[in-house]
């Protein structure tokens, strides 16, 4: 099988690196490709002074954009099985197997990689782990699908769902909304438990007045993402 790894970054100059090579090491038989989402520091100029296989958008897409241009970028080279894995150091690829063999096996189309099942490494802070579980709740009301840890950006998916999410992926809360899009359209979502790090370099785009904001706006637009699978299906039939 041909494994992409997605690597979305923005103003990631502390961390790509080290990422990048820590993925080759670890996990040699997987290609990878870094979508620099037009990054303001020098996250350009070391991808290029590295030789590190990257796309560079001239406008910045926020990480909906930048992933979705690695699914682009996987469905137009024919890619079985694209993962996601942030540029910031909190992935660790060993558990790139573990994170594809759903797949691999059939037994799943997405894949998230969950801190939460067997809670061991780096675990947030409380009240980022109560929004999580909150959000958790609503995606199953939503679509039925039951999942721990729905903010998680290491994740997998199978070569029908990279032509899906090519064409359709959510912009602004990517992570929750994309289970909520691949559940409606009939795609299996499955967890594995894996162990996440602190961020090894940057800064987290969420302060304490955009996690707010974003624990009001999320679960609004996964009910429009549930209404609107609703209406498009209406349509088709």
């Amino acid at each position: 099988m041909k494994i992409l790894l997605i690597i979305p970054a923005y103003n990631e100059e502390e961390s790509i690196e080290k990422v990048v090579r820590e993925i080759e090491e670890k996990c040699p038989e997987c290609d990878y490709v870094v979508v620099n989402d037009c990054s303001t520091d020098h996250t350009e100029e070391i991808l290029k002074q590295k030789n590190i296989n990257h796309v560079s958008l001239s406008a910045n897409l926020g990480i909906g954009g930048a992933v979705q241009t690695g699914y682009k970028y996987a469905m137009h080279y024919g890619y079985d099985i694209a993962i996601q894995q942030d540029g910031d150091g909190q992935h660790d690829p060993a558990y790139i197997q573990d994170v594809i063999q759903p797949i691999v096996q059939k037994e799943a189309d997405l894949v998230i990689g969950s801190r939460f099942i067997e809670k061991n490494g780096f675990q947030s802070s409380f009240s980022r782990r109560a929004g999580v579980r909150f959000l958790c709740g609503v995606i199953r009301l939503v679509c039925g699908v039951k999942v721990t840890d729905c903010t998680s950006g290491y994740r997998a998916a199978g070569k029908e769902l990279i032509a899906y999410f090519s064409r359709s992926y959510a912009q602004d809360y990517p992570e929750p909304e994309a289970i909520v899009s691949a559940a409606l359209a009939g795609f299996k979502v499955k967890e594995v438990p894996v162990i996440m790090r602190e961020r090894q370099g940057g800064v987290s785009s969420l302060n304490l007045m955009k996690s707010a904001l974003y624990m009001i706006k999320v679960p609004l637009a996964l009910v429009l993402r549930r209404l609107m699978m609703k209406r498009i299906r209406g349509e088709k039939r």
